[in-house]
């Protein structure tokens, strides 16, 4: 199902869609690359005319969750 993930982090995002989900349960997400991540749902943070917006968390911190997003991130201070 197609969604749209904004404030991305090293730890996961938010992400939008068209879709309830339930606060820890376990999603597959697949990025634009073809990648794909299981990441739990850990808030429903919003939901404006039908689009939902949860915070989503990746399951493992791995080498495919540090590169999921295509970008690098600034090193912990």
């Amino acid at each position: 199902m197609p969604a749209r993930a904004t404030n991305l982090n090293r730890h996961g995002a938010a992400v939008q869609l068209e879709r309830e989900l339930q606060v820890g349960s376990v999603v597959t997400l697949k990025n634009q690359r073809g990648t794909q991540i299981s990441a739990r749902v850990v808030a429903h943070l919003s939901a404006h005319k039908g689009i939902a917006t949860y915070g989503v968390e990746f399951v493992d911190a791995d080498d495919t969750a540090q590169n999921f997003w295509g970008i690098t991130f600034p090193a912990n201070s």
